[in-house]
């Protein structure tokens, strides 16, 4: 797994985000969710528009992993204005680490999140956050082993269905 790779992605990437975005996003939420809602959420989260509004985004940066030539997941960060929820000055949020099932456990997450901890450290960020589905044990258990602790809750809409996130944060400085 040494010829993983990350990029920084730019709005040329948009179709390997879109791609990444829905098909890991299915794989992981499928079993969770009804067709209807997936495909509505899909269609809706990952259309050309909004992907492109977001690589464009002035406070949000995104990262492709390659293995050779072949895109395997991304990471998307966002600070001040860009954050989803807090957007304190101080924190760097993670709002997606996407890892294309077959490459679980071969540490490509672990490879997007230690460039999470180098963006954060270079804009001297105080600390990161996420929000993780409280049904996803696997991410949870991902970000409790990287020293994340949770601090709150808040509700992701899923279509009409609300779902409850796990906000967690760790301190970097």
């Amino acid at each position: 797994m040494n010829a993983i790779k990350i990029s920084i992605a730019t709005s040329t990437d948009f179709k390997i985000i879109q791609e990444i975005g829905r098909e890991t996003f299915y794989e992981t939420f499928a079993s969770g969710n009804t067709e209807e809602v997936m495909q509505q959420y899909l269609q809706t989260s990952f259309s050309a528009e909004k992907v492109k509004t977001e690589l464009n985004h002035p406070n949000s940066l995104f990262f492709i992993a390659w293995d050779h030539q072949i895109p395997i997941g991304y990471l998307k960060v966002n600070m001040n204005d860009a954050q989803t929820e807090l957007q304190e000055s101080d924190a760097l949020e993670i709002e997606r680490i996407y890892v294309k099932a077959h490459y679980h456990g071969k540490k490509v997450g672990q490879l997007l999140y230690d460039q999470a901890v180098e963006i954060a450290m270079k804009k001297m960020k105080k600390s990161i956050w996420l929000g993780v589905w409280e049904e996803n044990p696997k991410a949870i258990r991902f970000y409790e082993k990287n020293g994340f602790v949770p601090f709150s809750r808040h509700i992701f809409k899923m279509g009409d269905e609300e779902q409850t996130d796990i906000m967690m944060r760790k301190i970097i400085t």
